[in-house]
């Protein structure tokens, strides 16, 4: 990673290069041989207090003794990007697969594996200020893939930074300031199945102010029937620096998505017949259509040797979802954060330690009816339900001798579930539950020369169900759930040569109570606690130039780039009396992404890439169906004409290959179980890139 710095004018503008397909490891330095971002900073305002660079946050996630990334915007702003798939599809040990429109499954380390909606297990951040509902479900549809500046993420046990708690660790959307965003950016995209998308985005600093907002509109028909959408999401913020060690800075997001579900179909259907929706969702119109506003404030205090972060947020969205039934929800969350980072010296030796609290709650109000053919019906069931989470934290990183440092962490969580019914029946459904989780986290980081580190580290973490665990329709109560809990063992190392780039992670997780989510059919769902099972696996991702100087020589030579990223994953039960061993379902056992560039330093990439899952997996506990193994092919191209204009190609799955992208799952498959999600067929997609 190389950077320069100018400063001519009062305006400061972030210019990526032309292009990064790898996730930047957490370990990358600025002597990075091949290049993957180059920053050029003008104007004389100092850097955001609130908003760290990429050079920054790599800096300061390279602290932590685990399997971290920071991936920048380059890696998916020259692709069609319209799902997280497309920001993070490099990054091992992150599983994000299709579904219909902009949503997708999204786990890591098989967080909520059996969960085919509303995702589970892993805490969404935009600037360090948590996203997800209160009860920890989460719709990352809301996030604009144009709008971030680079993404943080934080497998397994090592998010205690920002006081998380879950299986899959965490994900911080981190968006651009006025001091690193163009004057004026705008981007049109066009592609396969009326895909179009315009995205129109500005920043500016002056003096002690500075701001950046952004707008999109995207639409589409959908590859496969009834899988249409658009969505409307804008965004922005506004930072005030109140003086030379201090800056507080306000955020808006809001968001309008409308989008068609086509639904589950049989492995027969999705494999012979991929376009066609299943019946139920055409009878019954199903939908997933979102409103949401979100407000929230983060402010940055330097003191001599401690910085202190502190803000709030406040979120509103409405949900109108007709499936099985018509379901209306209306979410108000709440919450408040601090934390502080003090680096010093301790008996004689470096020190940093960073403690900090979390508090947000929320209600949810809760209606179900019957859903005529799209249409709102007669009340079913209603209720309203309460979440609260308290968190404290800490985390301490101490310079044993030069070059290895002992990590040390623990959390405590307290969280309460209650629902009111409010629909005066037969059944009531009220109930109320307390949690509690002591979360300790211990671990080393041997800095073994200034190009290379090594890891590891155990955790323990602990959730609480959402309100998704609660079934109406199976007449599960709070009560009935117990809490899952997670120990991770895990090692690695992450660095660099010359032209070489290596990331690497073993983990192995013993899990307590693991929720399962089995699919009834018809929209319904009923959710079980699994007695011991076990998640262990391989992440790995390298990056080499085999070759450079091919026509162009001299200190910036163009070059083939390869990169890759491989994930194993071994999910399975550990002796259930029913189940025995049995695979977990839901999962690929192994999955590999990989392209070969060629880069020009005068503007122009192009090369083959491949998504390849060589193995099926099951998609029942009995492992009696299973998916079928796939590979896609794909190539993109694009040329940077010069500094304010691009344009790239992006073509993908080029032989039309039917497949699965992702499942739910069942106790017990047969052969008409609808559980599978056709993946999408051959696309290409162009889009034109304007800055200034």
């Amino acid at each position: 990673m190389s950077y320069s710095l100018a400063r001519p004018g009062m305006r400061t503008a972030l210019c990526a290069a032309l292009l990064c397909t790898v996730a930047v490891p957490a370990f990358a330095q600025s002597s990075q041989p091949v290049e993957m971002l180059r920053i050029t900073v003008t104007g004389t305002a100092e850097p955001s207090l609130t908003v760290p660079s990429t050079k920054e946050a790599t800096r300061r996630i390279e602290q932590i003794p685990g399997a971290v990334e920071v991936v920048p915007d380059t890696a998916w702003r020259d692709t069609a990007a319209t799902t997280l798939k497309d920001m993070l599809d490099y990054t091992p040990g992150v599983l994000i697969q299709p579904k219909w429109g902009e949503d997708s499954r999204l786990s890591i380390r098989g967080s909520g594996l059996s969960r085919n909606f509303h995702m589970r297990g892993i805490h969404l951040y935009q600037d360090g200020i948590p996203m997800n509902a209160a009860d920890g479900s989460a719709d990352f549809q809301e996030l604009d893939p144009t709008a971030y500046r680079y993404v943080e993420v934080y497998k397994g046990g090592n998010a205690l930074r920002y006081g998380a708690n879950a299986l899959g660790g965490a994900v911080n959307f981190v968006t651009p300031s006025g001091h690193d965003a163009s004057l004026a950016d705008g981007r049109l995209d066009v592609g396969s199945f009326g895909f179009r998308r315009l995205q129109l985005s500005s920043g500016a600093a002056e003096g002690d102010v500075d701001g950046y907002v952004s707008g999109g509109f995207l639409t589409q028909d959908g590859y496969r029937d009834h899988s249409g959408g658009e969505s409307k999401r804008a965004s922005g913020n506004f930072g005030w620096r109140l003086s030379d060690s201090a800056e507080t800075r306000f955020y808006l997001n809001v968001t309008d998505i409308q989008q068609d579900i086509p639904g589950s179909v049989t492995k027969h259907a999705a494999l012979t017949d991929p376009k066609t929706a299943a019946a139920g969702n055409l009878r019954l119109d199903y939908q997933r259509n979102m409103e949401s506003v979100r407000f929230a404030n983060k402010t940055t205090v330097e003191f001599d040797d401690v910085v202190a972060e502190f803000g709030g947020y406040a979120i509103n969205k409405q949900l109108v979802h007709p499936i099985y039934q018509y379901l209306d929800y209306t979410y108000n969350d709440v919450g408040a954060f601090a934390r502080a980072t003090n680096e010093h010296t301790l008996f004689g030796h470096g020190n940093t330690l960073t403690f900090g609290v979390n508090a947000f709650g929320g209600w949810l109000d809760n209606r179900q009816y019957v859903n005529n053919r799209g249409s709102k019906g007669a009340l079913l069931s209603g209720s309203e339900d309460r979440s609260l989470n308290v968190t404290g934290y800490a985390e301490n990183g101490f310079e044993v001798t030069t070059g290895l440092t002992l990590v040390t962490g623990v959390q405590l969580v307290h969280a309460n579930r209650e629902r009111v019914d409010e629909v005066d029946d037969a059944t009531d459904t009220s109930g109320e539950a307390d949690y509690t989780f002591l979360n300790p986290k211990i671990g080393l980081l041997w800095q073994v020369d200034p190009d290379w580190q090594v890891f590891t580290n155990v955790s323990r973490s602990g959730e609480a169900p959402t309100f998704s665990e609660v079934s109406f329709a199976s007449g599960t109560t709070l009560l009935d759930i117990k809490p899952q809990y997670a120990t991770t063992f895990e090692i690695g190392t992450r660095g660099e040569r010359e032209d070489f780039t290596w990331d690497l992670a073993v983990y192995r997780s013993h899990l307590e109570n693991e929720y399962q989510y089995f699919d009834l059919g018809g929209g319904n769902y009923r959710v079980v606690n699994a007695d011991e099972t076990i998640h262990q696996g391989i992440e790995a991702a390298v990056g080499w130039a085999p070759v450079k100087g091919l026509f162009t020589d001299g200190p910036n030579p163009d070059r083939l780039w390869i990169n890759t990223a491989y994930t194993f994953s071994d999910f399975r039960f550990d002796g259930d009396p029913t189940y025995g061993d049995n695979d977990l379902p839901g999962a690929p056992r192994h999955f590999l992404r990989a392209e070969l560039l060629y880069k020009s330093p005068h503007g122009f990439y192009a090369g083959p890439n491949v998504e390849w899952v060589p193995q099926a997996y099951y998609v029942d506990n009995e492992n009696s169906r299973d998916t079928e193994a796939y590979a896609l092919l794909g190539f993109k191209a694009g040329y940077a004409y010069s500094e304010h204009l691009s344009f790239f190609v992006d073509a993908r799955n080029l032989t039309d290959e039917k497949y699965i992208a992702t499942t739910s799952v069942a106790a017990t498959a047969s052969d008409t179980s609808a559980l599978y999600e056709p993946g999408v067929g051959r696309a290409v997609y162009a889009g034109l890139r304007l800055t200034w």
